[in-house]
């Protein structure tokens, strides 16, 4: 253990050096350890990605296309004079005039050739029941009659509103396309009156190579087919694959979104995504290895550029290293002599980096401290100084007093009792406020504090507030802090009261351990914007009136806020406080007080 002390550096230069070692090469081998296996796992993300990406855009073309066979039914299903022809001609009511049937059947052909002339080819069908029909192809290509031999239309009569009913791959009925387009793709939906009764069918067809001429953009290896809710093939790039069983079913059955599974031994990158409004997906696959070729490659470029840099970027840390820890050297030397008790040592280490700061603070400090100490006995000398002319400037409190007792004396031998009492008020409030140095008083002395106040305010204004007490003897001598229920009282007589005659009730009361304090009014009230406001202050700790407004007339200038803020101060979370108000009720104050042992002294 000794030898393995002497070995290890001493100075910060070689420590940093070996530091920089260790971090470069610790985390270049564990790099070249697990390199392999996150590779791997970024290569497979990757490639899972951009089956994601690819499958999205196939389905958004497929969507798009199935989606305008939608578009097409529902504008034959709900356009109002497609609707109110076809439920005449299926009434029987039809125009007799046979030139003018012959004019409204041949503008329907005009609107359903036009819905898909900007588009792919699609073949639009309106079969009625009493037989009669509309299409935008001819009869000769396909008889539109034979839809009701199809095996899926006695479906159709279960679906309501806009319900449709998709049929999947099936031989095409096209005379003209059956060579070119030997299968086609079906949506159908039913007409029907108020009364929900079917007066009609419109089937709209598109040939089944739209949809797998989509797949055909896809590039290495990726192939796409659509499946219908029984699992299906709809369409596929293999056209003998349509209309039978997905032959991977069972594989991918409980997959969600993309994963690489192993089928008959070998892997393959399937991904899955539904066909919104249909109930059909897209599932895609690719052999695992053709879909990460690409990104290996580029995965053990990055792995070889990163190896080099970190042997380049090694030797050029411990250059670095070196040129950057020589102020510190010079500053540690500076440090040492400091500790030996020399102040007059300076640095001389400076320069626009942190090191450079660093140096030109430690050697401004040291001026500093040098200063400091002539100063700090000028200024304790001043501060005592300045104490003496505070306590000369004070004026004694009890001369104060006995002048407003012998004044009271004087105004009550002259007939004057109200004035008495009213120099005989502010002399208990200016005792209890400036005389007395204690925090926290009686209960039942700061209920004589408002009692006094509230009789000063009565013999201010001309119709006087009646003060209410109900206070429980067990509350009384509970010790609370001094001043805290003036402002309350003062607020409930200017602000509650608007000082017009009313009833202030002051009620306390212990419940488990806490002083139960109300304080009411039977004043003005207050609406529920301005009791949300109130209470959205007191619980944010933001000031419930402007210094002015508390200034104006008021006793001690200390308002809600101020209360509040005192007795959290106190009493922590264990303060609460609540104002209820309605207008024309008055307003109600209610503290919950915590009771401490050192609260209640006999």
């Amino acid at each position: 253990m000794n030898k393995l002390r002497e070995l290890a550096p001493k100075s910060i230069r070689h420590k940093l050096m070996l530091a920089a070692i260790t971090c470069i090469l610790v985390p270049t081998a564990f790099t070249l350890i697990i390199y392999n296996s996150l590779t791997q796992e970024a290569v497979k993300h990757q490639a899972i990605t951009n089956a994601d990406d690819s499958l999205q855009l196939v389905n958004g073309a497929v969507t798009n296309r199935l989606k305008g066979m939608l578009m097409i039914a529902n504008y034959v299903q709900v356009n109002p004079g497609l609707k109110a022809y076809f439920k005449l001609v299926a009434s029987g009511n039809e125009d007799k005039d046979p030139y003018q049937r012959f004019m409204n059947a041949n503008r329907v052909l005009e609107q359903l050739d036009s819905l898909t002339v900007a588009g792919e080819q699609s073949y639009v069908t309106v079969l009625l029941n009493n037989g009669s029909y509309f299409m935008n192809y001819s009869v000769s290509d396909f008889n539109p009659g034979d839809l009701e031999r199809k095996p899926w239309f006695e479906e159709l009569t279960g679906l309501r509103g806009l319900d449709s009913y998709w049929i999947g791959a099936e031989e095409t009925d096209f005379s003209y396309d059956k060579f070119d387009h030997p299968y086609q793709v079906t949506v159908a939906r039913t007409l029907r009156l108020d009364s929900t009764e079917i007066y009609g069918y419109v089937a709209v067809t598109i040939m089944e190579d739209q949809l797998h001429g989509i797949f055909d953009n896809l590039s290495g290896g990726q192939k796409v087919v659509l499946l219908d809710e029984s699992g299906m093939i709809v369409s596929s790039a293999d056209p003998n694959s349509l209309g039978r069983p997905f032959p991977h079913s069972e594989a991918i059955a409980g997959m969600k979104g993309t994963s690489v599974l192993s089928i008959k031994g070998e892997k393959f990158l399937v991904a899955q995504q539904p066909v919104s409004s249909v109930g059909w997906k897209l599932v895609l696959m690719q052999p695992y290895k053709d879909s990460i070729v690409n990104i290996s490659s580029i995965f053990n470029r990055v792995f070889v550029i990163q190896l080099l840099s970190f042997v380049v970027f090694l030797l050029l840390l411990i250059t670095l290293v070196r040129a950057f820890t020589q102020p510190l050297m010079r500053l540690g030397k500076a440090t040492t002599a400091v500790q030996r008790g020399n102040l007059l040592v300076r640095s001389g280490v400076r320069g626009n980096d942190e090191i450079g700061r660093l140096g030109f603070l430690f050697d401004q400090m040291l001026d500093r401290v040098q200063e400091m100490i002539s100063e700090v006995s000028d200024t304790q000398a001043r501060k005592r100084k300045a104490e003496l002319k505070m306590l000369q400037a004070q004026i004694n409190p009890h001369f104060l007093f006995n002048v407003l007792n012998s004044i009271r004396m004087k105004v009550m031998k002259r007939g004057d009792p109200e004035s008495a009492k009213m120099i005989g008020s502010l002399s208990m409030l200016l005792r209890m406020t400036i005389s007395r140095e204690e925090d926290e008083i009686f209960l039942h002395e700061e209920i004589d504090l408002v009692s006094h106040y509230v009789g000063l305010m009565n013999l201010r204004q001309k119709e006087e507030a009646r003060l209410q007490l109900e206070i429980a003897p067990e509350a009384f001598l509970i010790k609370v802090p001094r001043f805290f229920l003036q402002p309350l009282v003062e607020n409930a007589l200017i602000h509650g009261l608007s000082q017009q005659p009313g009833l202030i009730c002051i009620t306390a009361a212990m419940k488990e351990q806490v002083l139960v304090l109300t304080v009411q009014d039977n004043g003005r009230g207050m609406n529920e914007d301005e009791l949300a406001g109130i209470s959205r202050k007191i619980a944010a700790g933001e000031d419930t009136a402007s210094g002015k407004e508390e200034a104006k007339g008021s006793f001690s200038g200390m308002g809600l806020h101020n209360v509040v803020e005192r007795m959290r101060m106190l009493f922590g979370d264990g303060f609460a406080i609540a104002v209820r108000s309605k207008p024309g009720t008055g307003t109600v104050i209610e503290m919950h007080i915590p009771y401490r042992e050192e609260q209640h002294d006999v």
